[in-house]
């Protein structure tokens, strides 16, 4: 399966830092599946998250979630390279390069992105 979009736990932090216009997903919680699931929401409803919060205590019902695309508008002069002999993912930024292999192009945007907030870059 291709990820395309960070994780719950790569949602919730890079939301402590990174503007929320910069997300275009969600983490919303479905009680039916007993877990958050990633949908495609300009805006959840209100109403939904209060519900949430009042009638099942999930306190974070609604997360912003970044697809590959938004983390790839959110970096500023990084790439981000397939090399394929391995089938991994790398970070290419500079000045400084990351020689680390990623599974999938959004570990290593999530990486390349908590690096220069780091450097405050972002």
């Amino acid at each position: 399966m291709i990820k395309s979009n960070t994780s719950l736990e790569q949602s919730k932090k890079l939301a402590e830092f990174l503007p929320p216009e910069s997300a275009d997903m969600w983490w919303l919680y479905v009680p039916a599946q007993g877990k958050h699931i990633a949908m495609m929401y300009e805006e959840p409803d209100p109403h939904y998250i209060a519900r949430m919060e009042n009638y099942y205590g999930i306190k974070d019902a609604a997360i912003r979630c970044w697809s590959l695309a938004a983390l790839l508008d959110i970096i500023p002069d990084g790439q981000v390279n397939r090399i394929t002999s391995k089938g991994k993912w790398m970070v290419l930024s500079w000045p400084h390069y990351i020689a680390k292999d990623y599974d999938s192009a959004v570990d290593a945007c999530y990486a390349l992105i908590l690096r220069l907030h780091k450097q405050n870059i972002l």
